[in-house]
């Protein structure tokens, strides 16, 4: 089955090639070394390997302004401008006017129209469904599309036998923080679960916030933890992927390769493509908001 994967991942860009400010270069990150030879920096941009590639993508659309991510995953979700269109950057969560845009523009519903199987894999707790019970409506970009489009959200079920995962990848937060009974499980397993995803369904995305959070200063007792729990996730789904799937790895704007500072930056945004036709992904996703065109294509 031809499938894309796309892990989206909060708040990456690349920066300066300085272990001071840059998490990338002071702890070392085996995906990019291992694989690719060196850490993408702002005098290095473009890397590959065979057919994987490492570069730069427009987080800032020629909108002033540091990049958001109500806007920026509009962007990347829906192939606009959302910066251009409200004549800002807007977030955490999207533009209530951008809400009609992501109705009817979101890729699930998109490749949903063309017969292609797909799913958001996190899953959700269940204080998460008795918040939109409640009518509330104050949701990431990914979450509204699924509920404007009638794509089901996962939830404990679905991670307790594996056809999902946690937010952080490895359920530790499920397990320490909300108390479900669940094993807390390796990154390579979590990565070996979405790949299991790709056999299933044409597009599997999963949102990974927790680098953004990092970025602003938040959850420090656990950085390194959660920085190494990324980097394996990481390398081994990108050296585990089968013959028929594209691995899309892309952020919304900067914000963790550069520590000095506690707000997002104005670098580009991390973009790593791997597998099947990802040269034509490499030549052809220039900006945040050209992902979804680039995926249409290739399913559609």
């Amino acid at each position: 089955m031809r499938n894309i994967i796309f892990v989206f991942l909060d708040g990456i860009g690349i920066g300066k090639k300085d272990k001071e400010s840059n998490p990338f270069f002071k702890y070392g990150f085996k995906t990019f070394e291992k694989l690719f030879g060196e850490i993408p920096n702002l005098e290095n941009q473009f890397i590959s390997n065979g057919d994987k590639y490492i570069f730069p993508t427009d987080a800032v659309l020629g909108v002033d302004g540091l990049p958001q991510s109500g806007t920026g995953q509009t962007s990347i979700f829906c192939g606009v401008n959302a910066q251009e269109i409200i004549g800002k950057h807007f977030g955490p969560f999207p533009y209530s006017t951008l809400s009609p845009i992501i109705e009817k523009e979101n890729i699930f519903k998109c490749l949903e129209e063309h017969n292609n199987k797909t799913i958001f894999a996190n899953a959700f707790p269940s204080i998460f469904f008795d918040y939109l019970k409640e009518g509330k409506r104050r949701l990431s970009v990914t979450s509204l599309s699924c509920l404007l489009s009638n794509i089901p959200l996962c939830g404990y079920e679905e991670l307790k036998r594996g056809e999902a995962l946690s937010a952080e990848i490895d359920n530790h937060r499920w397990v320490n923080k909300l108390k479900y009974d669940l094993p807390i499980i390796e990154p390579e397993l979590a990565a070996e679960r979405l790949l299991n995803l790709g056999n299933k369904y044409n597009y599997v995305l999963f949102e990974y916030f927790y680098s953004d959070h990092l970025g602003h200063g938040r959850l420090n007792d656990d950085f390194v933890s959660i920085f190494n729990t990324l980097d394996i996730f990481l390398f081994y789904l990108l050296t585990n992927y089968s013959d028929d799937t594209t691995v899309i790895i892309g952020s919304d704007h900067g914000n963790l390769e550069d520590m000095s500072i506690k707000t997002h930056t104005l670098n580009p945004a991390l973009t790593i493509i791997a597998g099947k036709n990802s040269s034509v992904g490499k030549e052809n996703i220039k900006g945040i908001n050209d992902f979804k065109n680039y995926i249409i294509n290739e399913l559609c």
